[in-house]
């Protein structure tokens, strides 16, 4: 009878009595090593082969002893690199001796699974939602024509709106000293001291009395 067994990742066959050099075995000298991932059995030519193992298949050796293999060089160049590197190694081995080849039978120890521990009851509270009051949007304030006031042309307007005067109302409150400060980047001279009382005609809908002023003035500055 012989087997197909896998040890220290090497498959080997084997039979009973047969010595064999493996990898190093973590096991003192004289301990038995069972193994257990048997590929094929051969019982008197009643062949058996797992898918991958066989199951409840094992085979039993005892370890002999630990030693060390026939040196081996490994020798690396590199061509008109002037690379050249030269290492030994001896593989660690153990030789063990088979005493037994089991067809089927065998268990495997199950490793006891981990105890379970115990649900906690959840309990769930149910918190009450808070009312989130839906803001109410605020009505765009829609701008007025600035430029109908005398003096003020497009990029004025534009200063100014970007400032947050965009109405004749924001501009009739306005003092003129801060609409000056406002527009100080404005090319030109600008007299601002009627453009809040212009703004409160036009605001107020006068536009005749508007009109009488603005005719009075030449760039917002009395004729």
């Amino acid at each position: 009878m012989y087997a197909i067994v896998e040890i220290a990742g090497q498959q080997f066959k084997v039979a009973k009595d047969q010595k064999v050099y493996v990898h190093r075995l973590q096991g003192e000298e004289g301990s038995k090593v069972t193994f257990d991932n048997v590929l094929l059995t051969d019982d008197n030519g009643k062949v058996s082969i797992g898918a991958p193992a066989i199951e409840g298949a094992s085979v039993t050796a005892q370890i002999l002893s630990h030693l060390k293999g026939d040196k081996v060089i490994v020798f690396k160049k590199k061509r008109r690199k002037g690379y050249r590197k030269k290492n030994g190694h001896r593989q660690s081995l153990s030789e063990i001796q088979i005493e037994s080849i089991t067809a089927s039978g065998a268990k495997k120890t199950a490793k006891k699974a981990a105890p379970k521990k115990e649900a906690k009851a959840e309990v769930t509270v149910e918190v009450p939602k808070k009312e989130v009051k839906k803001a109410t949007p605020k009505k765009a304030t829609k701008a007025d024509d600035l430029k109908k006031i005398e003096g003020i042309g497009p990029k004025i307007a534009s200063t100014l709106a970007e400032a947050g005067i965009v109405t004749f109302a924001d501009l009739a409150k306005s003092e003129p000293a801060k609409i000056s400060e406002i527009i100080a980047g404005v090319r030109g001279n600008h007299v601002t001291d009627t453009w809040p009382t212009q703004a409160q005609l036009a605001a107020d809908g006068k536009w005749d009395e508007l009109n009488e002023l603005q005719d009075k003035l030449d760039g917002g500055v009395e004729k």
